[in-house]
C-alpha cells in the first residue's frame, strides 16, 4: 500500500469497528475525488457517528494528508473557519438554529479545500427545521459538503434522505472498544472490557463506566433494583428509586457544565465574580438559564433512556438463560440472580417485559412524564400478565 494511503488510514485509528465506513470516507476525501455534496451517517447510539463526521470534515478540509491531524484538532475544538457544527442539548433542534446555519454554507472555504457543515443529532430537527434544511440541500454550493448524523435513515424526511449519500455504521465488538479505551485512555484492559460489555459497546458510555466509579455504581444499582422486584409495591419503589438514580446521573453530567457556562458568560459580559448582574444584562443571563433548564430536562430523559437500555440488557440475559442459550451474559456479575429469575419466569413473561421496555421508550420519546413511564413499566415487571387473564 502506498505511503500516503497508510498515513490516511492512521488518521482514522480512533474510529472503532467501522472499517467499511472508514474506507468509503477515505476514498471520498482523496484530493482527486469530488465528494457527494451531502452525507447521512447513521448508526446505533455510541457507534461513533459524530466522531466519524468530524474526522471526515477534517479530511475534506485538509489540503494535504499530512495536515489532517492539525486540521482535526481545530475542527474538534470548533475553531476552524471552514467548519460549522450544529449540535443541541435540547430535545429538538429549533428552526432558528438551522436558519442561522444555512448562510454559512454559501461562504467559500477560507483555508481548506471544502467548507463542511456537520449537524449532529439531525433526527432532533423539527419538521419545519427539516424543510428549511431541505431547501439548502436542493441547491448545494459547489465547495460545501453537508454531513448529517442520526440513529437511522427513518429518523429524517424521505426528501432529505434522497439528497444525501447514506453511510451506515455498525455496533463495534466489546473487545474492540476495550482495546481502544486501553490504548487511548490508559485504562487497564480488564476494567475496559467490563465497561465495554456493560455499555453494550456504546463508546462514550463505556469510557464513562470505566473512569467514573459513581456512574458504574448507579448502573449496578439499576440492575439490583430490578432483580429485587417481585411485588407491585416493590415495583413502585424501584420506579421511584430509579427516577432518583436518573436525576442524580443527569445532575452529575450537567451541574459542572452549567457552572462553567455561567462563569464564562458573566466574564464575557464584563461582570466581575460575585458582582450583581446589571439590569441591562439580565436578559442574556436568563436566556442562558432557560437553555440550561432545557438541557436538564433532556438530561433526565436521556438518563431514563440509559436505564431502559440497561434493563433491556438484563431481561435479554434472563431470556437467554431461560432458553438455555450458551451466549455470554451482558450482566455476568449477576449470573446467579439471572438464572434464578429465568427459572421462575416463563419465556412469554420475559418477552412481555421486553415489549414493555420498548413501549416505555416510545412513551418517553412522546413526552410522557418520566416517573409515570417507569411506574407503568415496573407494574408490568411485577405482575405476570398471564395471571390476570
Amino acid at each position: 500500500m502506498p505511503r500516503d494511503s497508510l498515513m490516511g488510514m492512521e488518521f482514522w485509528d480512533e474510529i472503532v469497528g467501522q472499517p467499511a465506513a472508514v474506507g468509503v470516507l477515505e476514498r471520498a476525501a482523496a484530493p482527486e475525488v469530488v465528494p457527494a455534496h451531502a452525507w447521512l451517517i447513521t448508526g446505533p447510539p455510541g457507534s461513533g457517528r459524530s466522531n466519524l463526521a468530524l474526522r471526515f470534515a477534517a479530511a475534506l478540509i485538509a489540503r494535504d494528508p499530512a495536515d489532517r491531524d492539525h486540521v482535526y484538532a481545530q475542527v474538534a475544538a470548533r475553531t476552524h473557519p471552514d467548519v460549522a457544527v450544529l449540535s443541541t442539548e435540547r430535545v429538538i433542534i429549533p428552526i432558528e438554529d438551522v436558519r442561522k446555519l444555512i448562510p454559512t454554507a454559501y461562504y467559500s472555504p477560507s483555508e481548506g479545500r471544502f467548507r463542511v457543515i456537520v449537524i449532529e443529532d439531525a433526527d432532533r430537527m423539527s419538521e419545519h427545521a427539516s424543510n428549511v434544511l431541505l431547501k439548502a440541500l436542493e441547491e448545494p454550493p459547489e465547495r460545501t459538503v453537508w454531513v448529517l448524523c442520526a440513529p437511522s435513515e427513518a429518523d429524517l424526511l424521505p426528501t432529505i434522505r434522497s439528497r444525501a449519500r447514506s453511510l451506515r455504521l455498525v455496533t463495534p465488538q466489546p473487545e474492540q472498544v476495550a482495546h481502544m479505551l486501553q490504548a487511548r485512555d490508559g485504562i487497564p484492559f480488564e476494567a475496559a472490557e467490563r465497561a465495554a460489555r456493560l455499555a453494550q459497546s456504546h463508546i462514550g458510555m463505556a469510557r464513562r463506566l470505566a473512569t467514573d466509579a459513581e456512574a458504574l455504581a448507579r448502573r449496578t444499582s439499576t440492575i439490583e433494583l430490578a432483580l429485587g422486584v417481585s411485588t407491585l409495591g416493590e415495583g413502585m419503589g424501584a420506579a421511584g428509586a430509579l427516577l432518583k438514580v436518573a436525576d442524580a446521573d443527569a445532575k452529575a453530567l450537567t451541574e459542572s457544565l452549567d457552572e462553567r457556562e455561567r462563569e464564562e458568560a458573566l466574564r464575557n459580559l464584563g461582570v466581575a465574580p460575585g458582582a450583581a448582574v446589571p439590569p441591562q444584562l439580565r436578559a442574556q443571563v436568563r436566556a442562558l438559564e432557560e437553555d440550561q433548564k432545557r438541557r436538564a430536562t433532556r438530561g433526565l430523559r436521556d438518563g431514563i433512556d440509559r436505564i431502559l437500555t440497561d434493563l433491556l440488557s438484563l431481561y435479554r440475559d434472563v431470556l437467554l438463560a431461560g432458553m438455555g442459550s450458551g451466549s455470554d451474559l451482558i450482566n455476568a456479575e449477576h449470573a446467579p440472580a439471572i438464572a434464578e429469575l429465568a427459572e421462575r419466569w416463563s419465556v412469554a413473561r420475559t418477552l412481555g417485559v421486553v415489549a414493555g421496555i420498548e413501549q416505555a421508550r416510545d412513551r418517553l420519546a412522546r413526552g410522557v412524564t418520566p416517573g409515570l413511564v417507569l411506574e407503568a413499566l415496573f407494574a408490568r415487571i411485577a405482575v405476570d400478565i398471564e395471571d390476570l387473564r
